[in-house]
């Protein structure tokens, strides 16, 4: 039997924000009944500030609560506040989850995300398991959402990743699969950490201004924006938000959760991206 802390059974049993908001500004949907667990999270945001949240959600008391938790937690903050929350600060708000249900708090995080994503008119790229090698069948668990959630909460065994995951909590046929994916994730983290301090400032120029170009521009176009690199001081990236990200309520979502995500992820891990103050 699972031990649940009394905030954890509190949102269980009286859980907040139970519905979905009509007309909602902004919805994030994840999940999929048929694999056990879903969630959809609708938002009313009004001046950059997420007013209200409500949730419907398909699956296990954990997931009920940490559902509630979340709608809790982002009320009242802006959509910069909001975009930091992670899966670890979901469940520290409930005083903790049994392991073996921190994919509860993973689903509330992502369905923030793509929430979040929607309200932008950004196609969430970040996450794009759903195009990936189905690696459990059972579940539906792809190898890029395991490489991902591994990563991102230092995951290092295949019980691991079924308490985040699901994944291998079935018929276990993946489980081999599972074990080389993490070799394979953890291996790839060392080397572009190896190969991010290696580089020239001149070369780390270069990479910088590739992805922006190929990544992060054609989706800031989308919506009339436009980023330019401005400089580069050791690890932290200048750059300067143009067109109507400038000035834009959501430009720290677009600087962290976009521009500083895709440059730590393709080129370097330790890179900093802030927005050029001389203008």
């Amino acid at each position: 039997m699972w031990d649940y802390t009394k905030k954890v059974m509190e949102h269980y049993e009286n859980p907040r924000n139970v519905g979905a908001i009509k007309d909602a500004d902004a919805v994030g949907e994840v999940g999929s009944i048929v694999c056990g667990d879903a969630l959809k999270l609708t938002l009313r945001i009004d001046d950059g500030k997420i007013k209200d949240a409500k949730f419907k959600t398909f699956g296990c008391g954990s997931a009920i609560a940490a559902a509630s938790a979340l709608t809790e937690m982002i009320k009242g903050k802006s959509l910069e506040e909001a975009a930091k929350i992670t899966n670890q600060d979901i469940a520290e708000y409930l005083g903790g989850l049994p392991t073996e249900k921190m994919h509860c708090s993973v689903m509330g995080q992502e369905a923030l995300e793509a929430a979040i994503a929607d309200f932008k008119g950004i196609k969430l790229e970040a996450h794009e398991e759903d195009e990936g090698e189905v690696v459990c069948k059972c579940f539906g668990v792809t190898d890029t959402k395991i490489k991902r959630v591994a990563l991102a909460n230092n995951l290092h065994t295949v019980e691991e990743i079924t308490n985040y995951t699901k994944a291998g909590g079935g018929c276990g046929a993946c489980i081999p699969r599972i074990e080389d994916l993490l070799e394979e994730a953890w291996r790839g983290e060392t080397e572009r950490r190896t190969a991010g301090t290696r580089l020239t400032t001149v070369q780390k120029i270069k990479k910088i201004e590739e992805v922006l170009t190929e990544e992060v521009r054609p989706i800031l176009k989308r919506d009339g924006g436009d980023v330019e690199l401005v400089d580069l001081a050791d690890n932290r990236v200048v750059v300067r938000l143009m067109g109507m990200c400038h000035g834009c309520m959501a430009s720290d979502l677009t600087l962290k959760g976009l521009i500083q995500d895709k440059l730590r992820e393709l080129i370097d891990p330790t890179l900093e991206v802030v927005e050029d103050e001389s203008t």
